[in-house]
């Protein structure tokens, strides 16, 4: 299972937070990268808490024939594309992609740690998340998602956008 994390709080070319979302989907899919299922799209409070606007979230299915380097670059150059300037943390920005888990591995390298390292404490990651693969179970904690869902960290505001689509 290839889950990838998509988040956005500034607008780009291609109009809204939700509707740069949708677009960087369909962007996927000509990369070699299907999409077998999308989450509802959720606002969540920036983390660390700041004044900069809300985020808008989904969490992807996916399916590749890409290994998880390659992948991550493809990811990249996406964010390149839909006009992400910023590598700053926690910066704003149009786009952020983030491997969430590719397959069962366990990847530790200076560009790409599998599974995320920081998932299973962001409730914008495990709400949508728990919308399409309820069955999960995080690699190296051995948790499903519910169970990481009731351990997060207090304070995370988040809500399902009465706007966004499962797909």
């Amino acid at each position: 299972m290839i889950l990838i994390a998509l988040g956005a709080n500034l607008s780009s070319r291609f109009g809204t937070p939700e509707q740069t979302i949708s677009a960087a989907r369909d962007a996927l899919e000509g990369r070699g990268i299907g999409v077998l299922r999308m989450s509802s799209i959720w606002l969540s409070a920036p983390v660390p808490v700041s004044d900069q606007p809300w985020y808008r979230n989904a969490v992807l299915l996916v399916e590749t024939d890409l290994e998880p380097l390659a992948l991550l670059r493809a990811l990249k150059a996406l964010e390149v594309e839909f006009g992400r300037m910023s590598d700053e943390r926690n910066a704003p920005r149009v786009l952020d992609l983030d491997i969430i888990a590719y397959n069962d591995e366990l990847l530790e390298a200076e560009a790409l740690t599998v599974p995320h390292p920081r998932a299973h404490e962001r409730a914008f990651v495990l709400y949508p998340l728990q919308e399409i693969a309820p069955d999960w179970r995080h690699p190296m904690l051995q948790s499903d998602v519910a169970a990481l869902i009731a351990a997060l960290p207090e304070g995370q505001e988040i809500e399902r956008y009465e706007g966004g689509e499962a797909a």
